[in-house]
């Protein structure tokens, strides 16, 4: 079989996976290319741990071009359309023909949909608003601080709230925190309505636990300056910090595979989009669950869905078995301070609603969280 073009957009989670796994899996004829606009990845956990101190945005930073030692071809470039008649992508830098494609382009933080959200409020998805507000928080010494959802949906669901306990955490070693009134809020329900309600009373207790206030159904009108104004009150702040709603790249929404509201549309076992030869994974699609709510956008299930389809394809071009479906199995971190964490964890694809557990705060889980990082890195850029 002449040699087959697997092209992958994204260089997160699921495109360097998929990436490694094909390149592994196929011989050399095949040629495996990752395309990625900023060529670094930098796990987006480490954006708490820049907020409070605990390491710097650089120490969890890496190129992708390392990829290229492994085989992989990387091309640093803005991917402006996906051609489905004509199999190619085209960037910035010139067209890149396929055979395979694999959509991996993730979700955008969208500041620009929350009127009057900018300075001096600060978005706590963008790393160089962390960097600027961690440098905030260390002359912080009394007021009121916001953690607040401004909308939905977003990456990462419990961040909002592991932010808000990690601060919390701070100011206790600091001595500050009889000082400093903590809240936290969102426009769902209850804070992490995925993981049902016995899950999300967890989650809230270890908030109220904490003396942080966590107030839902805070639906967000605008912000003007640190106040959030709502559709029922307006919240004063002296330090606000928001989580902005997320969308996927418009050269998703634009290529013409079909789309589930929004996101694209996939086989929720086989990631296969409406096209042959062509998969997405990651944050940039919508998978709907038995209960009707969409699977979570978490690096997690990215990365799986990616080994899905990289077996798949390896299945096709080296005539390896039918690998097993992707099964909607995950887990993910809520940091709570003191070097502890819960896990949320389960099967997302149970019916007739999620199987998800949180577990108690641990220093084990803590431990894993700080490992799941550095393995990763470990794993994906070391020879």
């Amino acid at each position: 079989m002449a040699g087959k073009k697997i092209v992958i957009l994204g260089g997160g989670f699921g495109g360097i996976t998929a990436a490694l796994e094909l390149q592994q899996a196929l011989p050399s004829e095949h040629q495996v290319t990752l395309v990625d606009r900023g060529g670094t990845f930098m796990m987006g956990l480490r954006k708490l741990w820049v907020l409070v101190g605990r390491g710097t945005r650089q120490e969890g930073t890496r190129s992708l071009q390392a990829l290229a030692a492994r085989g992989i071809q990387v091309h640093r470039a803005a991917v402006t359309a996906i051609d489905v008649r004509t199999r190619a992508v085209r960037t910035e830098a010139g067209s890149i023909p396929f055979d395979y494609l694999i959509v991996a382009l993730g979700a955008e933080a969208r500041p620009d949909l929350v009127a009057g959200f900018g300075p001096p409020a600060f978005n706590l998805y963008d790393p160089d608003d962390v960097e600027r507000l961690a440098a905030r928080v260390r002359t912080f010494r009394e007021g009121r601080l916001l953690v607040a959802v401004l909308g939905g949906p977003y990456k990462c669901p419990p961040a909002p709230f592991e932010a808000a306990m990690m601060l919390d955490d701070l100011f206790r070693k600091r001595g500050l925190r009889d000082s400093i009134e903590i809240q936290a809020s969102t426009p769902q329900p209850m804070s992490l309505p995925v993981v049902g309600t016995a899950g999300c009373a967890q989650v809230e207790g270890q908030l109220a636990g904490k003396d942080i206030r966590f107030t839902p159904n805070r639906k967000v009108v605008k912000v003007d300056g640190h106040t959030l104004v709502s559709d029922g009150a307006t919240i004063p702040a002296d330090l606000l910090i928001g989580v902005p709603p997320h969308r996927p790249p418009a050269v998703a929404r634009e290529s013409g595979l079909a789309m589930r509201g929004e996101w694209i549309a996939v086989d929720p076992g086989t990631l296969r989009a409406s096209a042959d030869g062509i998969f997405a994974i990651g944050d940039v699609v919508e998978i709907p669950l038995a209960n009707g709510m969409p699977l979570p956008k978490a690096g997690v299930f990215a990365e799986e869905q990616a080994r899905v389809v990289a077996a798949q394809i390896a299945s096709e071009l080296i005539h390896r078995p039918q690998p097993a479906p992707y099964r909607g199995h995950g887990y993910c971190f809520i940091e709570t301070g003191n070097e502890q964490a819960s896990m949320v964890q389960g099967d997302f694809f149970a019916t007739p609603a999620p199987a998800v557990q949180v577990t108690p705060p641990s220093a084990d889980a803590y431990r894993q969280k700080v490992e799941f990082e550095q393995s990763r890195l470990h794993r994906w850029f070391s020879r």
